[in-house]
């Protein structure tokens, strides 16, 4: 009895001492101390994952400035309810993938390339026929009537260096497939492709099998953990929501688990739109479409909808502890009283973000639903989701300890004509460094993607690497957006 009573122990012991590490090892950037190593990688100020203290200062969220509608569905196979779009860089080209058809006739998927972003064109494919005609950009269908086979049909190119040539390109999407009862039940289907354009099923049975798939599902390589990542739509206390599973090979799956929002209600998430962010991979960025069902009426004259929907914003270090620090929309539906209701097709952000020129990024909603659907274009800054921002008066923070390696601090910033921003390195113990305080920093002001940061004897801090060290920012009607450390 007391030999199984001390295996119980144990036993007990290594999994308190396995959930504790994996706790504090989250992303495996945070080491002895608390000491928390960026090393030369982009960070972008997202959350409160580096701060130590902030003294009238806060984080302030950037919404996409509203441009030009850049594509429109109103090709004879598109229609009321095209629309579940993801948009990727492949080569010198841009894709943009769609659903045409709808729930109630038969589904396409799409195909549409552009060179800048902004004007998108049909590539005539001529690879299936539609109304007599192959003289389109429909790239898959499914077999039968209806949307199984082609719902949701979601490709990304696969950065996987492992991955065959042949399967260069990988898709998930809707079907059906007998449980062991031989009942059909709805699954997610796996697709692949050497070229983006010609699909055929990567195997008959499915990848996976819980869940609700009722939505856009997306996967993706995961550069920094090395395995292939999904998040799909599943139910949870009454709601959609989101889980994530991942796999070594894109056939064997973990068992999908819950996302986790922290301390925040838990909202309707129609879509998620969940993806690295591609300047710095071991940061997801979420924006999930917010379906608000129980609002059904709008405006003075009280027109009756079934339900709104916005875009939000959410940030994770290892894609499954997700940081809702903004509960705010991200994209709001605007002035267009056509998107304010029809909520299961608008404002939904699309899956995947453009670098569109040198200082910004294009990230792209469908609106319109249920008329004559398009597709928005809205730009951000490059890494301007979320900034520091001090007022008039100023403000301070200092960060974490940290370590990190390079030659230069560089800077993503913007003041006004009388803001500014110095920037101190301290010591662990909290101590100003020589040569590296206040007094010695340079006075930074202007609007710039990377600038380096100067003190009166230059900008090289090599000899502080791997050092554990703080940042101690001051600012003046200002907004910092990201730091690196770079050679």
């Amino acid at each position: 009895m007391k030999s199984k009573i001390r295996i119980l122990r144990f036993g007990l012991g290594i999994f308190l001492i396995s959930f504790f590490a994996s706790e504090l090892m989250c992303k495996s950037e945070q080491g002895a101390k608390g000491i928390r190593n960026i090393g030369s990688n982009l960070q972008l100020f997202v959350d409160d994952w580096l701060f130590e203290k902030m003294t009238d200062v806060s984080l302030k969220l950037h919404n996409p400035i509203r441009k030009e509608v850049v594509f429109k569905f109103d090709a004879p196979w598109e229609g009321k309810q095209s629309g579940y779009a993801c948009v990727m860089k492949d080569e010198d080209k841009f894709r943009m993938y769609y659903r045409g058809g709808g729930d109630l006739t038969r589904e396409f998927t799409c195909l549409a390339e552009s060179d800048d972003g902004i004007n998108w064109k049909r590539p005539s494919l001529k690879l299936f026929e539609c109304n007599g005609s192959k003289e389109n950009n429909i790239i898959w269908t499914g077999k039968e009537a209806g949307y199984w086979e082609s719902h949701n049909f979601t490709p990304f190119k696969d950065d996987n260096p492992s991955a065959l040539p042949e399967q260069r390109y990988k898709a998930l999407t809707l079907g059906r497939y007998p449980d062991k009862k031989g009942e059909q039940k709805i699954v997610l289907l796996a697709f692949v492709s050497p070229d983006g354009i010609h699909w055929k099923r990567l195997r008959e049975e499915p990848i996976i099998t819980e869940g609700g798939f009722d939505s856009q599902n997306t996967a993706f390589w995961d550069k920094a953990e090395k395995r292939y990542v999904c998040y799909l739509r599943i139910g949870r206390e009454g709601k959609r929501s989101i889980s994530r599973s991942t796999s070594s090979d894109f056939i064997n799956w973990s068992k999908p688990e819950f996302l986790d929002f922290g301390n925040t209600p838990l909202e309707q998430f129609y879509t998620n739109a969940i993806i690295p962010y591609f300047r710095s991979p071991h940061l997801y960025l979420g924006f999930p479409m917010r379906f608000v069902p129980e609002r059904k009426v709008i405006g003075i004259e009280k027109r009756v909808v079934d339900g709104m929907s916005d875009g939000v914003f959410m940030s994770s270090y290892d894609g499954l502890h997700w940081n809702r620090i903004f509960m705010e929309a991200f994209i709001r539906p605007g002035l267009s009283p056509n998107n304010w209701g029809d909520a299961h097709g608008n404002n939904t952000p699309i899956w995947g973000m453009l670098p569109t020129g040198k200082d910004e990024i294009s990230i792209y909603w469908c609106e319109n639903y249920g008329d004559v659907p398009q597709v928005r274009r809205g730009i951000i800054r490059t890494d301007g989701f979320v900034s520091v921002s001090a007022p008039y008066q100023g403000g301070e923070f200092i960060t974490r300890l940290i370590t990190f390696e390079g030659e230069n601090l560089v800077i993503n910033y913007s003041t006004s004509a009388v803001g500014s921003i110095k920037v101190e390195i301290l010591d662990e113990s909290g101590n100003p460094i020589t040569k590296f305080d206040l007094n010695s920093s340079e006075e930074i002001y202007g609007d710039e993607i990377e600038r380096i940061v100067t003190w009166k004897d230059g900008s090289d801090v090599s000899q502080l690497m791997k050092k554990p060290i703080r940042l101690h920012f001051l600012m003046k009607d200002a907004d910092l957006f990201s730091i690196q450390f770079k050679n």
